[in-house]
């Protein structure tokens, strides 16, 4: 990432230079500076206020119940995992921190969650169907609160930033429902040890 920005940065100068606007760039490049301190200071607070929320839904219970709800949820979307196995509460949690916006919390639990997949699955070499299914859901994004993007508008001075969390509900949503479905039908399609036998193949 650092690499594609040096690149942004000293195409902005070449071609500020041959344009003859390189003023105009300079100006540019230390506004957006500027700028990006401002709102970070502005997304400080807010954040700090959101994040205290998500962190006493965690602390009071909220996220583990939630977990328990989806269990049976996340029993039917990853069928290769053996009844009563630990893994599907990892998933639970994961989901509901996700839900929440508890982005720190569920990337731990997440991985934990791989791990365990990792020990049951047949081909160490090859990500197995329930892998790739929690990664396409992570990769969805469904957030019942978008703290980020909430604290973002409030930042810029929008007058009611909260409006965003509906349409947000509904874009998330699809997307999670979408995810799950062609998740499920490329397990069917492109098992991964057909996959493998076909690179091995080649």
């Amino acid at each position: 990432m650092n690499y594609i920005w040096y690149f942004l940065i000293i195409i902005s100068l070449i071609f500020g230079s041959l344009n003859g606007t390189l003023e105009e760039v300079t100006k540019a490049l230390f506004s957006g500076c500027e700028l990006a301190i401002k709102i970070a200071i502005n997304l400080l607070g807010i954040m700090t206020f959101w994040l205290g929320i998500m962190k006493i839904a965690e602390k009071s219970g909220i996220v583990e119940f939630l977990s328990k709800c989806l269990k049976p949820v996340a029993k039917i979307i990853f069928p290769e995992i053996p009844k009563g196995s630990p893994i599907i509460g990892d998933i639970a949690m994961n989901f509901s921190a996700n839900a929440l916006g508890l982005a720190n919390a569920a990337t731990p639990i997440g991985i934990k969650a791989i791990e365990g997949m990792q020990e049951i699955n047949k081909d160490k070499e090859s990500a197995s169907n329930s892998m790739c299914m929690l990664l396409a859901m992570n990769t969805a994004g469904f957030q019942l609160i978008p703290a980020t993007v909430i604290a973002i508008l409030a930042a810029k001075g929008c007058n009611n930033p909260t409006e965003i969390i509906v349409p947000t509900l509904i874009v998330t949503s699809t997307a999670f429902i979408a995810a799950i479905i062609l998740a499920r039908i490329c397990s069917f399609i492109f098992p991964p040890q057909k996959i493998k036998e076909e690179i091995n193949a080649n």
